[in-house]
């Protein structure tokens, strides 16, 4: 554990090579996860009771307009930004807890084992995921706690090809035969070698899983499968493209235009945080 606390620190050590355009990411990052948890405290109107009236224009008192039953658009968007985050981040940490796991099983065990998670990897790739999670996200029903579990399970097969790679590669290496010499059992490999070994390439593909998480919640959500509730940025969406004449009238320019930015720009800098740590972890790229 301690092996793997290091890689952790040695890693955000690191995020201060990031690139400029690498910071003004993190910074976005940073700014969209304020705004999710002090939600309460920086608007001024609730997200789920109107509080003027219907379809007013970003102005005074609203800065980001109303919808049509009269809630304010930027309450909406801080709260939602909460389901964002939460999707994002929870998927991303069980595919990359599950799918690290079953890499390194794979990896380590080698023989039938690693045959047939493999060949299970390789139905799992070729499966159409979108349109499993739909079917899976309406037979579950709609909840965040759901959403989650569904798009874990379609996105766990790629942390395990590359955990899978690098264990095959590590576990070939002097010091790691060398322990196994000298009796040292699976578990310890793991927690000592194994696990500080790959959470760097962990990490990476979780902050990747989590842009992807985000943009899949919002697709489930856009088309009604979602969280009633939770009132996250698809949701947002969905009700929007659902007012008839949305797109005849003005109030596109803020009931729709708002939550798409705010979905294209948290997807835009997690991608460009996730090809900055690639650099850091890979260096040959």
């Amino acid at each position: 554990m301690a092996g793997t606390y290091a890689s952790l620190q040695k890693l955000l050590k690191k995020c201060r090579e990031f690139s400029l355009l690498g910071k003004i990411s993190l910074l976005i990052i940073l700014l969209i996860f304020l705004a999710a948890v002090w939600a309460p405290y920086i608007s001024l109107h609730s997200h789920k009771i109107s509080s003027g009236p219907a379809l007013l224009p970003p102005g005074k008192g609203h800065p980001l307009g109303t919808d049509d039953l009269g809630i304010d658009l930027w309450a909406q968007l801080c709260h939602g930004a909460r389901i964002s985050l939460i999707v994002g981040f929870g998927t991303a940490f069980l595919a990359a807890l599950g799918g690290g796991l079953v890499g390194i099983i794979a990896g380590y065990a080698g023989g039938w084992v690693d045959k047939v998670i493999m060949r299970l990897i390789d139905i799992m790739i070729v499966l159409p995921d979108f349109p499993l999670m739909i079917v899976l996200a309406a037979f579950l029903g709609p909840s965040v706690l759901n959403i989650i579990i569904v798009l874990a399970l379609f996105s766990w097969v790629f942390p395990a090809r590359i955990v899978r790679a690098q264990i095959l590669m590590l576990k070939e290496h002097s010091f790691i035969k060398a322990a196994e010499t000298y009796g040292a059992g699976a578990w310890y490999l793991l927690w000592k070698h194994f696990l500080p070994a790959v959470f760097p390439l962990m990490a990476v593909n979780m902050i990747r899983q989590t842009g992807r998480a985000i943009v899949s919640e919002a697709g489930l959500s856009f088309l009604g499968l979602g969280d009633p509730t939770s009132k996250s940025w698809g949701l947002i969406i969905n009700h929007a493209t659902s007012f008839r004449g949305i797109y005849f009238t003005e109030f596109w320019k803020w009931w729709l235009l708002y939550p798409w930015l705010a979905l294209t720009l948290i997807v835009l800098s997690l991608a460009f945080i996730s090809r900055e740590l690639e650099r850091i972890v890979n260096p040959r790229l």
